[in-house]
Order: structure tokens, then sequence, then C-alpha cells
């Protein structure tokens, strides 16, 4: 019988069996004059005790409103240091912190909040032209009475209190007076609650894309992040002497479990160059402050790597990191490890539902399992590859790549229909990704299923063509995708982003498939682009790219005809 495509992590290590609040005092029991937390652009600069303090003042003032453990606490910001102390004040008061994306708009906010039932948002004021105080104001008119301890709001009936970071407009209460507020009370209940909480309880809820429909809320357990975080650490080697540039979002679940979970459980220090993603700040973080680990998706190391003063740097310091979030281009990972020291360099897999990571290389992999596949399966996880009708399938033969195990998440918040389908009975959490296992038991993603092009009946997988154009030399960036075509099904596109200077034409791309690839992988729209549509944490929205292409096609026939 030939080897079958299924796998299971080792578990020498054991599972952590503690809530987020109960390890966060390990770490500043541990380490308590250790680097915990540095945000450049708000130049501060936390030990784990300093940053404790700040914890404890926010947990003791969200109990002092009357927020109970199991009640949900929005977080509507970009990166910045009082984000962090969100993420484990609430874990420390039980309550159930729900990331909403800082692109948001009304519609897309009042979606989220009214789904998991808020009853308190902390929000930024503003975000590059993202007026936030202004739109709460307009959904919520009724923050024109002062009431900022207890909203009564038609449009979200259940949320009653707006903390506000970085202002104190009227009718929200100031982050810094919500931490002055906790009382004897709130106290004593911060400390009682610590032997309570169950690692089990509900602490997170995150929204995946919604690239089709409404997003739906994956709901994370304090055992779920937790541990994922800690062997995302192990990986990685870190240990207190370690810096992680955190330069993705923290309402992602890349900065908020690798970011923060990986660093707490290791005593690693987190640095913010930022508040969103500039190549420019990135670089200058990783100087000033020695950063020994770098996070992001291709595109931002691409953005790094390109930037005209990137040779003025010293990228010395750096060993490892992660790339995360979209398929690594492996002329993009060779250039990491040539010119940013990058020599222990990881890539991650995973998906928000799976908290996040379930396959990682190992330090030490052979260059190969470095650039062709996204590693090993995770301690304590099984994976394994199954056909449509979801049978396993001999190792070497793409097929849907599943999930089970403690990182796997409870279900989508309040909806057990799109829960059901996407963890079977047996547990297993199908990912919509088309992955081959290898006999060593590492996995290449090929693809998304949805993303996979029929054209004439030959399956085409658009990553095999990506990692192709990504060898000529003038190709920055590129996207393929399938269009709609009446003779053969679909065809493919590719959407190409070229290095500065270049003239390169549609025929000198064709030109250079021809000879190397079969004739149906060579794309028969090609479009020269200055940027892609992505989302915030830059992974490229297909179904736009295509629906535009698709239009300007329908146009074209129509006025040929």
């Amino acid at each position: 019988m030939p080897k079958p495509s299924y796998t299971c992590g080792d578990a020498k290590t054991p599972l952590l069996g503690a809530t987020i609040g109960q390890q966060f005092e390990v770490a500043r029991k541990n380490w308590p004059d250790l680097p915990a937390l540095v945000s450049c652009q708000e130049n501060v600069r936390w030990t784990f005790d300093e940053l404790g303090q700040q914890v404890d003042a926010m947990a003791t003032g969200l109990l002092t409103i009357g927020l109970k453990p199991g009640d949900r606490v929005g977080i509507w910001s970009p990166n910045n240091a009082r984000w962090i102390v969100t993420q484990f004040a609430t874990a420390k008061a039980g309550l159930i912190l729900v990331n909403i994306n800082p692109a948001y708009r009304l519609n897309e906010l009042e979606y989220c909040l009214k789904k998991v039932g808020c009853k308190c948002l902390v929000a930024a004021k503003s975000f590059k032209t993202s007026d936030y105080a202004g739109m709460l104001r307009t959904l919520l008119p009724e923050i024109a009475n002062g009431s900022e301890s207890d909203l009564q709001a038609a449009a979200l009936p259940d949320l009653r209190n707006l903390v506000q970071l970085g202002g104190q407009d009227e009718g929200f209460l100031s982050f810094d007076t919500l931490c002055e507020m906790g009382d004897a009370a709130a106290k004593d209940e911060l400390t009682n609650l610590q032997g309570r909480l169950q690692f089990d309880d509900p602490i997170n809820i995150q929204f995946t894309s919604g690239t089709t429909g409404n997003p739906k809320g994956a709901t994370l357990t304090h055992h779920n992040i937790l541990n994922n975080g800690y062997f995302i650490g192990q990986r990685l080697n870190y240990t207190p002497q370690d810096k992680v540039c955190v330069p993705v979002p923290l309402y992602h679940c890349f900065g908020m479990v690798i970011g923060t979970l990986a660093c707490l459980t290791h005593g690693v220090a987190m640095v913010l160059p930022s508040e969103s993603f500039d190549p420019l700040v990135t670089l200058q973080a990783i100087q000033a402050e020695k950063c020994t680990s770098l996070y992001g998706v291709p595109s931002m190391f691409i953005a790094e790597l390109d930037h005209p003063k990137f040779g003025h740097f010293d990228m010395s310091s750096l060993r490892t990191g992660v790339m995360a979030g979209s398929t690594c281009p492996a002329e993009v990972m060779r250039l990491c490890i040539d010119k940013m020291n990058l020599t222990e360099m990881t890539i991650c897999y995973g998906m928000t539902e799976t908290s996040p990571v379930s396959t990682q290389t190992l330090i030490g992999d052979p260059l190969e399992k470095q650039l062709s596949t996204v590693g090993c399966v995770h301690p304590h996880l099984e994976i394994k590859i199954v056909d449509s009708e979801r049978r396993v399938v001999p190792r070497g033969t793409p097929g849907e790549y599943c999930l089970r195990g403690y990182s796997v998440m409870l279900g989508y918040w309040n909806d057990p229909e799109a829960t059901a389908n996407a963890i079977d009975s047996a547990r297993w959490m199908h990912s919509g990704d088309i992955g081959v296992m290898d006999e060593d038991g590492y996995v290449e993603i090929v693809g998304r299923i949805k993303d996979m092009v029929i054209r004439g009946g030959e399956n085409i997988y658009p990553r095999e063509i990506e990692e192709f154009l990504y060898q000529h030399n003038d190709v920055a960036e590129v996207q393929v995708f399938g269009v709609s075509d009446a003779k053969f099904g679909e065809e493919l596109c590719a959407w190409i982003k070229l290095r500065d200077g270049s003239n390169m034409s549609q025929e000198n791309i064709r030109a250079f498939c021809s000879e190397q690839i079969a004739h149906y992988k060579v794309p028969r729209y090609i479009q020269f682009v200055e940027d892609f549509p992505m989302t915030v944490t830059g992974k490229a929205q297909k179904f736009k790219m295509r629906d535009i292409v698709e239009t300007k096609l329908a146009k074209q026939e129509k006025s040929s005809t």
C-alpha cells in the first residue's frame, strides 16, 4: 500500500494548561525587568512588570464599568501599545476580545459588533483617512447625549461603553481614565478570577476575510492561541535575548498570536515599528532595536528589499522570523536569506480557524524544504490530505488539506451551519486549500480549491505559474488566476508588477513562458499593474482581479459585435 498523506506531530513537550492571564503572570515573575514591549511610534518601552501594571489597571477598569466574564469587547484600532494592553487585560478579566479590521467602514463594523453582541468597544480616534469617532457618531447618534457610562443605542442595543484611544471626545471614556477607575472590589475580583477562569473558555473572536458573504467570527480559546504561540516560539528557538519586529497588524492572528503570544511564552520583546506597515520605518526599527526576528507576509519582505534605502541599514542582528499569510515565492525567500541575514527564517502555514499555525519549517531544514514547502506538522496536531470524497490520498497526490487537534476553533460564533461545513463530525477542520504531502511529511500548498483553474479539462494550479514567472529578473510580483472562457471554460490571466525601469511587453512574457512550460499554462491575458487589490494582511484578492478582467473582456466583446 502507498504511504498515506497523514501525519501527526510529536507530543514530547506538553501543552500549556493555563489561561493567558495565568501565563502572563508566569512571564512577569520570570522576566520582570526584561523588555516586553517597545512601540517605536509612541516612544513606549515597558518591561514585563511595567506591561503587567498597565494590563492590571485596564482589567480592573473594565470590571469596574460592569463587564463580566464572557462579555465581548471589540477593538477597532491600528497597531499601538494599548492594543496589546487590551489583549492581555481582556484575557485576565475573562472577557472575549473581538478583533475589528482597522479598514472596516460603518456597515462592516455594525455587522460585526451586532453579530457577537459587543458590550464595549475600544476604538482609536482616527487612523489615516478613517475618522473612527466621526463614523461612530454617525452610527450611534446617542453618543451626543454624553452617555459614556451606559450607552443606549438603537443600532447596537448590546453596546454600553465606548473607550477611546488617543482622545476623549464627548460620549467616549478615555483609555487613561478607564485605567484609573479600578476600585478595590474590582482588584479583588480580578485576583479571584485567575483561579476561576478555565483555559477552554472562549477568549477571542477573529472575523474571517469574508470574500464571499458576510465575515464569520472564528471563536478561539485561551488553550487554542496560547499553545499555538508557544510552539511557534519553540520552532524559532526563542529565548529572552530575542527581540521580534512586528509590522503585521495586531487585529489579525499573525499579529496577536505569532506576534504577541509567541513572545509572552518565551520572554521575548515585542517591537512595534508603526501603526501600519511602512517598509522604511520597519528597517529603521530593526537597526535601532537590534531585532533578531522579523515577521511579514511576502509582499512586506518584497517592499523592504526593494526600498531605495535598504542598503543603508544594518541587518546583521536578524537571524530568524516568520513569513506567512500567503504563498512565499522561492526567489523572495532566497533574497531574505542572502540580503537580510535571515538564515534561520521559517515559513508558517495556517488559518484563523486553527489559531493559526499548523505547519512550519524547522531551523536547519534543507534549503529545498524551505523554498518549496510550508514545513511539517506542529506538535500535538494531525494533518491529512483528502480527495473530494474525503478519503486520504497517497503521498505526492494533491488534495484538500485538513487539520485536527488542540488548535481547531470552537466554531463560528452563533453560526452552527457554517461551523458544520468547516469542521466535520470527527473534528477535522477542512481548509479549502490544495496541498501535497511528500515522503518526509512536509506539505506544499499548491492553491485554493476555488482558485484552481480548469482549462479544457486540464487542472492548473496558479502558484506553479507564479513561481515560474518570479524567475524572470524584471518581475517584482505576480498573481495568476482564471477568467471565464466560452471555448475552454477558463483561461489564465497574469497580473504582473514589474521592477522599476523595466520595459517588458506581453510578448516578452509569453516568449519567456513558451519554451519552458506547457502551452496551456501560458497566460492568455497579461496585464501590467502598479498594485494588486489586497486584504490588510497582504493576501491578494484574486476574486476582485477576476471581476475586473471579466468586466473588461465583456465590454470588449460587446463593442466588437
